[in-house]
Parts: C-alpha cells; structure tokens; sequence
C-alpha cells in the first residue's frame, strides 16, 4: 500500500516521539521513501541519528546551518503526505496561528500535499478550549487530525491524549489517502451472522454467531471498490457503509436462495455465516407445550450453500470458505476446501483464545487451493478482514 509513497514525517517535542521512532521503520518497512523534520524540542526526545538510520535519508532540523540552508519548500512539494507525529500542544497552538520559527513550521506552511497530524498531550491540555479551536482551525485549513487515544499519559493519569499507536497511524493513512480501489467493478457476494431454523412461532435452532467477521469483511470489500451483497442473518449487527446492498433472511434455506441468485452474476463470494446444518423436519404451527418429560426433535440436513456454488463456479469467480473447527482443523479445513472447490478457506478455531463467535478479535489461518498455508497472530477483527481481502486480491490477478 505505501510503496514508492513519499511521506515526510514531522516530529514535534512530546514524549509520544519516541513511538515515532517505530512509524519510520513500519513505513520503510511497507516501501515507503520517508524523510524527516524536527523541531529543535524533539531532539531532547529521539536522535537524528537513529531516525536517519532508519530513514536512510538525512534528517533535518533547522533552517539554515553554517554549510547550507535547508530548502523547506522542496521538501514540502516531495512528498506525497506531511505527516506530524506526535503533534505537540505548541505546535498546535503554532500551526493554528501561522507562526514559523521553526523547520516544521516552515515546511508545513510551504507543503502543497494533504497534512495529518497525531496530536499526543496531557488529558486538561487535550480537553481545553483553545486546543478545541486549535484544532477545529487546523482542519478547517483542510488538514486531517488522527483521533487520540485514550489511556496512561505521562503525567501518570489515565484519560485522552495518548498519540495513536504507529499500526493505527499507518492504517489511518492508508485508508484515508492510499486506499487502492483494485476491485472497482467487482460484484461481492458475501453472507455474515446465524441463521435460526424455526421449532415453532416461538423456538428455534440457531448458534452464537454475531455477523460481525462477514460485516467486516464486506465493508472492506466495499472500500477496495467492490459492489458488495451481504446477505446477512439475523444479527444484531449492521453496516452503513456505501457499497453494500444487504438483503436480511432468517433461515438456511432463504439464505441459500439468495446466495445462488446472485452468484451467476458475482466475481467473488464470501462465506462468513454460520449456517445451521441441521433444520426442524416439520414447524408446529403453534407454540409447543411443555406436557411430556421428554421431546424427540427430527431434523432434517440443510442444502450446502458453499458445496453448491462450489459447483456452479465458473472460470474467473473465486470462492472463499470459512471453517470454525474445535478439533483436527487443519485436516478438516483442507478437507473442506477440496470438497467444496473453493480457493480459500479461512480457519479459525475455538481452541484459540479470543477467536470464534461474538468477539471483536479473531486469529485466522488461510489455506489456498495452491498449497499456501497462511497463519496470522490474533487481531481486531477489521484488521483480519483485511488479511482475507488482501489474499482475495492477490489470488484475483495472481
């Protein structure tokens, strides 16, 4: 996502600038060229040394020195986005008024290209009046403010203020300046949340599931450029993002109607939902009463909505499964990929902690049809949807 990016990293004096440290190696990391600036405040907190290692590109921080002025214009034309992080309360306070007595100041008033900051201070200093119109001035310039978060601050109290984590900045940047839209034109069908299999008016058979993997998952879908059809369970979980057409069902057998009438018309489906394998043989018609000591439930198997698109899949459509396993999974998660002609199947299995139903994480592994075995360590759930999509793609124009 960031490479060949040029991003030009602005370091203010704040404690959080130690957390500045990790962006550069992360953005380097990912391929991007970074320079960067520092206030003459920062240096009491990171060394040029260190960040131009890790840059591999000199660093600067003043205006002029006896060898050389520092060209601030240039550097505010080079790069694709000024980031400043941590924004300081000074320099916020700086940046709001137009002041430029300093290298950052002058860069930023001389950058042609979107300005994001990550502003880092004490929760009072956050919370004031003047950093509320600060702010509000700084973005109505039209420059994007990463919101804070909220935890243990240096003063030792515990409240807003924190600079965002290095992972979450470089996920803001990437969402909000480098998102590829690599599946403009796609038609996605995806199903999230349980499906309930009616006993009665009143009972049915239903599972845990809460929708929230497959609703990540079509919101991403939706934001790399996919026209999104999420057919969803019922769940108490929805989306508005814009992309995404949601059509509601409560049993299997609607769910697999719907599926199978958008697949002919689809690029790619993905198989989120838990779905009930088993369904009431018949439905009383009133509610059932509680008259015997005992109550033999006949079950009938449900269609197998991945089975039966796996055998409709023409030439150029992926499908991808899911397998939620409490014992052999990976035999049954390759099992299941074979049998079903899908491309990928994603495991996740209840054995591991802070995976399966109704948490907001989840630990995954990708098994692909050409033998790739990918495992990913625990992560917020949107972050998984985007480990699942990212291989979507790769497989899509492999």
């Amino acid at each position: 996502m960031f490479q060949g990016k040029k991003i030009l990293l602005a370091i203010t004096g704040s404690i959080a600038a130690y957390k500045s440290i990790l962006i550069v190696r992360l953005l380097v990391k990912a391929g991007a060229e970074v320079r960067v600036v520092l206030t003459p405040s920062a240096k009491d907190f990171v060394t040029p040394l260190t960040l131009s290692t890790l840059s591999k590109n000199p660093v600067v921080s003043e205006l002029f020195n006896e060898q050389a002025w520092s060209n601030h214009v240039m550097l505010g034309r080079w790069a694709d986005v000024m980031l400043v992080a941590p924004l300081s309360c000074n320099t916020l306070a700086k940046m709001a008024a137009g002041q430029c007595d300093n290298m950052v100041l002058a860069t930023y008033l001389s950058a042609t290209c979107p300005v994001v900051v990550a502003p880092a201070m004490d929760e009072d200093m956050w919370h004031h009046p003047t950093t509320r119109e600060n702010l509000a001035k700084l973005e109505s310039f039209g420059n994007k403010v990463i919101p804070v978060d909220k935890g243990e601050l240096a003063s030792g109290l515990n409240g807003d203020g924190r600079m965002a984590e290095p992972e979450a900045i470089l996920q803001y940047l990437q969402d909000h300046l480098f998102q590829t839209r690599d599946l403009e034109g796609k038609i996605a069908l995806v199903t999230a949340g349980p499906t309930y299999e009616p006993l009665d008016p009143v009972r049915f058979i239903g599972n845990h599931s809460s929708g929230k993997m497959g609703i990540a998952i079509a919101e991403e879908l939706a934001r790399r450029g996919a026209q999104v059809e999420l057919v969803l369970g019922p769940s108490s979980y929805h989306t508005q993002a814009k992309g995404i057409h949601i059509q509601r069902v409560q049993t299997a057998e609607e769910m697999y109607q719907a599926c199978t009438g958008i697949w002919p018309t689809a690029s790619l489906a993905v198989m989120s939902a838990a779905v009930a394998d088993y369904s009431p043989t018949t439905k009383a018609k009133e509610k059932i009463k509680k008259t015997e000591e005992s109550f033999t439930l006949e079950l009938t198997r449900t269609k197998d909505i991945l089975g039966s698109l796996g055998k409709e899949k023409q030439n150029g459509q992926l499908l991808v499964g899911f397998a939620l396993e409490t014992t052999n999974e990976k035999d049954y998660a390759q099992q299941k990929l074979k049998k079903k002609n899908a491309d990928i199947i994603v495991l996740n299995s209840l054995n591991d902690e802070g995976a399966g139903f109704g948490y907001d994480t989840n630990k995954i592994t990708i098994f692909e049809k050409d033998g790739n075995e990918i495992p990913f360590n625990r992560k917020p759930k949107q972050e998984v949807a985007r480990d699942i999509v990212d291989r979507i793609v790769n497989m899509l124009y492999a």
